[in-house]
């Protein structure tokens, strides 16, 4: 097995932490990549499960009124499209919380 080390690059490193050289924060809009990033994606999520009950909100209260433009049907779908969504996010909310105990519980 041919195990070989790269030299150690000072500058990507500080690059990767968010630093100038000179150990100061980089520049907002420099650096970042938009759209990329746990939080951002998980805040995305959320937002999509929040609007799809919200529309099952709406149309389950249009089916309520009789209005004629709204189908049982679809009404029946986007309940659950939100029940499923809901679902998946508290299954990943209960895994992060578990993973969250298990490192809080690890010894150092």
């Amino acid at each position: 097995m041919n195990v070989t080390l790269k030299p150690f690059d000072f500058n990507q490193a500080v690059a990767r932490a968010g630093l100038t050289p000179q150990g100061l924060p980089l520049p907002k809009g420099g650096g970042e990549v938009e759209g990329a990033g746990f939080q951002q994606a998980l805040t995305q999520a959320l937002k999509a499960v929040s609007s799809a009950q919200n529309q099952s909100s709406a149309m389950q209260r249009e089916v309520a009124l009789d209005n004629p433009t709204v189908s049982i049907e679809e009404t029946m779908v986007a309940m659950q499209k939100s029940q499923i969504g809901f679902q998946a996010t508290l299954t990943v909310r209960n895994r992060m919380v578990q993973a969250y105990s298990d490192i809080m519980g690890m010894q150092v």
